[in-house]
């Protein structure tokens, strides 16, 4: 039986990890349109639109606009494709205070119940990660990727270490709910120290909460976690009292109720 080479080995490695880059920037830059409001609610979506003016291809786009149905920014049409939802700011803060409160009661249970030794090395390996992908003074649009990539990582271990299918289903569902994801970062300036304080913030509360939950406790995991939501909330209001800031012009994501 023949084996791939190791540099072959490697080239496909590097292959996907670059694919993996490429989606995310593409998640990115496609909320930033929807923040823009380039992509009007409601519109469906032309897909060979987005691949000419991003510059990528069409897997990317595709996984990227998954990622965005799944934050509940997109609904998928009846016929195929997608279109921009369109909700209130009272709609994300529901949706991001549900998150909190989801979050923070998994946090509470896993510290009461007591987690696996091999779920709690995971996560601490996730959260050296993050570290790592947070120790330049800024971040590139590698950095960010990756530090977006682990994020949910982590989010996704904090579902795990209750042990409960039910609580990790309804985590799932709020999660679904419009910017409601860990992953719905919206960062004015992804390349400013100031965008890197604030992740150095949210990781801080990442260190305590898995401290929280080692220790057995559950009142404070719960409080570090539902807190630690807020901090999606505070970007997206900043995000929009920023709409004037080159490169996020004219910010429409939050539509008043009418």
């Amino acid at each position: 039986m023949n084996h791939p080479e190791p540099q072959a080995m490697i080239s496909l490695g590097e292959a996907a990890e670059a694919g993996t880059s490429q989606a995310v920037k593409a998640q990115l830059r496609l909320r930033e349109m929807v923040l823009a409001g380039e992509l009007p609610g409601g519109a469906r979506i032309a897909e060979l639109t987005l691949v000419e003016k991003l510059g990528v291809s069409r897997t990317p786009i595709r996984a990227a606009l998954m990622r965005l149905e799944q934050e509940g920014l997109l609904h998928r049409l009846p016929g195929g494709g997608y279109a921009v939802r369109t909700f209130s700011e009272i709609d994300v803060a529901d949706a991001i205070e549900l998150r909190g409160t989801m979050e923070g009661l998994a946090a509470r249970l896993a510290a009461e119940r007591g987690v696996e030794a091999s779920l709690l090395t995971e996560a601490h390996a996730c959260l050296d990660a993050i570290d790592s992908a947070l120790a330049p003074p800024t971040l590139d649009d590698e950095g960010f990727s990756r530090y977006v990539e682990l994020n949910a990582r982590f989010h996704l271990l904090l579902s795990r270490m209750v042990g409960s299918d039910v609580v990790a289903r309804e985590l799932d569902r709020v999660k679904g709910l419009p910017f409601a994801s860990p992953s719905a970062f919206v960062v004015v300036q992804t390349h400013s120290s100031q965008a890197r304080d604030m992740l150095v913030v949210a990781q801080d509360q990442h260190r305590q909460a898995l401290d929280a939950i080692e220790r057995r406790e559950g009142a404070r995991a719960e409080a570090i976690m539902r807190e630690h939501s807020r901090i999606t909330r505070r970007n997206l209001l900043a995000a929009v009292q920023a709409s004037s800031v080159q490169g996020l012009p004219g910010v429409r994501l939050i539509r008043e109720r009418t």
